[in-house]
């Protein structure tokens, strides 16, 4: 109920015991001063303040409810909201990080086929390729491992092959790094596994 209405109500309330008052010959009371110790009402009147204040305590515990549901919905879409913002931003770095991944697979290579090449030069890219990594472990970036026994949530056997002096099901050779970012595996190693 808003409150022009209450407002409104008040004044009719005020008015008719005013009009009471004066047909009773009690003299009229004032807004601002102090009503009198006692008020006759008939009985009507009393039944009918009585559901208007039974009225106004209702109205008070659906707003009271309303207000308990309103702070109940914010907090959930609060939290729900810290949630969902968190997810992005994770995945986000993890895009990022994923379209790196060839470069850092680059680097390898470079490294890898450094034969013959100038030792300034190959220690320059070494240099490059170890702060790339460290910047990317500060974001969650770990490389996966692909040393011991084939695990396929881990790898992706693309190969498989009998080897000598290598037990069945572990990993002979590795084609491709696999990375994860705070737990969560964004690239499997690309492996061979030994029959």
């Amino acid at each position: 109920m808003s409150k022009e209405k209450e407002t409104s109500r008040e004044l009719e309330m005020d008015q008719e015991l005013e009009s009471r008052a004066a047909e009773q010959d009690v003299p009229a009371v004032e807004a601002d001063s102090e009503l009198p110790e006692l008020i006759e009402l008939k009985k009507e009147e009393f039944i009918q303040i009585k559901e208007h204040i039974s009225g106004l305590e209702k109205e008070r515990d659906e707003m009271k409810g309303l207000a308990q549901r309103v702070q109940a919905d914010f907090d959930n879409f609060r939290r729900r909201n810290a949630t969902v913002m968190t997810d992005c931003r994770e995945e986000g770095v993890r895009s990022v990080i994923f379209g790196l991944l060839p470069v850092l697979d680059n680097f390898d290579r470079a490294l890898e086929n450094a034969e013959g090449v100038d030792e300034n030069y190959v220690s320059g890219v070494a240099l490059v390729h170890r702060q790339l990594m460290d910047t990317l472990a500060k974001c969650g970036l770990k490389e996966v491992p692909a040393d011991g026994m084939f695990d396929p949530n881990l790898h992706e056997a693309v190969m498989q092959e009998a080897c000598e002096g290598v037990c069945s099901g572990s990993i002979a050779e590795v084609f491709q790094k696999g990375y994860q970012v705070n737990e969560r595996i964004i690239r499997h190693s690309m492996v061979k596994v030994a029959q």
